[in-house]
Formats: structure tokens, sequence, C-alpha cells
């Protein structure tokens, strides 16, 4: 009993020791690090970052990915939103998770698992009126923490051109 409480108290600290030293409190790493992901990104994603917005919302199951033109009339950015998703989502339902290691880097938190367990996950699109929407769900709960940890890194790494729901 003493020892799984020393094993309890070790694992906590250990969890919490990587959580600090992965944080900064520097607004000018976080920005240089916004700037970088910003830059990538446009060498991946067709469409505006300063005219859309992308929101991630942890579920039960797993995230909910949506992609919105800023200006829903923009005809144009919700055409590169939509067909840029259609086509991510093929690559996931494959485990090709190159899109985003290319942007945010091969060890964006969850990433490996996604891309280990791709058979556990289902990816659905969904064209929206001023975008799209990726849902990803799971059954296991590893691959499901994956899925949080992948949208909090994405929405960090976006800064302005992402919101967590």
């Amino acid at each position: 009993m003493r020892i799984d409480r020393l094993a309890v108290v070790v694992a906590v600290a250990v969890v919490v020791a990587v959580a600090v030293a992965g944080c900064t409190d520097d607004p000018d790493a976080v920005r240089d690090r916004q700037e970088e992901v910003a830059e990538r990104g446009a060498d991946v994603m067709p469409f505006d970052l300063d005219a859309t917005t992308h929101r991630f919302e942890p579920t039960d199951r797993g995230l909910v990915q949506t992609v919105v033109a800023d200006r829903p009339d923009d005809a144009e950015q919700v055409e590169l939103v939509q067909e840029h998703l259609a086509e991510e989502a093929e690559r996931f339902r494959r485990g090709d998770y190159g899109d985003p290691a290319a942007i945010h880097g091969d060890d964006m938190p969850g990433l490996a698992t996604l891309e280990a367990r791709a058979a556990s996950v289902d990816v659905e699109s969904v064209r929206l009126p001023d975008g799209a929407r990726l849902t990803f769900s799971s059954d296991d709960p590893e691959v499901v923490q994956a899925l949080h940890d992948w949208g909090e890194a994405q929405t960090s790494d976006h800064g302005d051109h992402a919101e967590m729901g």
C-alpha cells in the first residue's frame, strides 16, 4: 500500500515536471513559434490563415475540427477550406498525418499515437456553408487523449487563427 502511494506521488511529480518544462511564459517565444507555424502552414494549407479560423472541440470520443471563413460570403476561402479538409480526411483515414507534422513538427503532442493507431480513428468530413468540419472519434481512450492533445497543440500553435471549444 505504501509503495503504491509512493509510485503515484512520483508519477504525478514527473507529469508536473514535464508539463512545466514544456511551458513557457515568454511571449516572444510563443509569438515566434506561432509565426513559424503560420509560415509552414502557408506551404501546406491552400486557404488564408488570416481569413479563416480553426476551432477544435474535444469530445468524449475524440475531437471536432472546424475551419470556417471569417467572412461566410468569401466563396474562394470557403471552397479552399472544403477541398483541403476533404483531402486531409482521406489522408488521416490512411494514417497519413504528414501535413500536420510539416506544420507543427514531428514531435507534436498526440501525433505519434494517431499515426500508430490510425485504424482506431474514424474520420468524418462534412462541408459547411462557411467551411468544413472533421470529426475524429475512437473507442480507444489513448487515442481519444491523443486527439485532445493534438487539438490543444494546434490551438496553441495557430494563436489568433484558432479557438478551443
